[in-house]
């Protein structure tokens, strides 16, 4: 069983900046990939960003590139993803969530371990 417990989220201004952490517990951490994806009200959940075992490789979605930043902290146990800049179209829950490979991917059914969410909302 693995659990995943995102933290983070919150109100904030366009513009600013906000930093979600994902703690994880129950597996082996390092072996496995990690991804970030968000649902907004009314729309299907879309992938953000993710990072392989090591943390050598990541991707972001084409809406966040240049403005997020993942990042793992495998002694931690723990994947963060810095967001700055933030538009009114960040606004959704964010999910972290576990691969099933050591590898990142940009498709859900590839991650089989999620979070409950952490609400980020940015105002305008």
């Amino acid at each position: 069983q693995v659990q995943l417990v995102e933290s983070g989220g919150g109100l904030v201004q366009a513009g600013g900046s906000l930093r979600l952490s994902c703690a994880a517990s129950g597996r082996t951490f390092s072996s496995y990939g990690m991804g970030w994806f968000r649902q907004a009200p009314g729309k299907e959940r879309e992938f953000v960003s993710g990072i392989n075992w090591s943390g050598t490789s990541t991707y972001y979605a084409d809406s966040v590139k240049g403005r997020f930043t993942i990042s793992r902290d495998n002694a931690r146990n723990t994947v963060y993803l810095q967001m700055d800049n933030l538009k009114p179209e960040d606004t959704a829950v964010y999910y972290c969530a576990t691969a099933t490979s050591r590898g990142l991917s940009i498709i859900p059914r590839e991650y089989n371990y999620w979070g409950q969410g952490t609400q980020v909302t940015v105002s305008s």
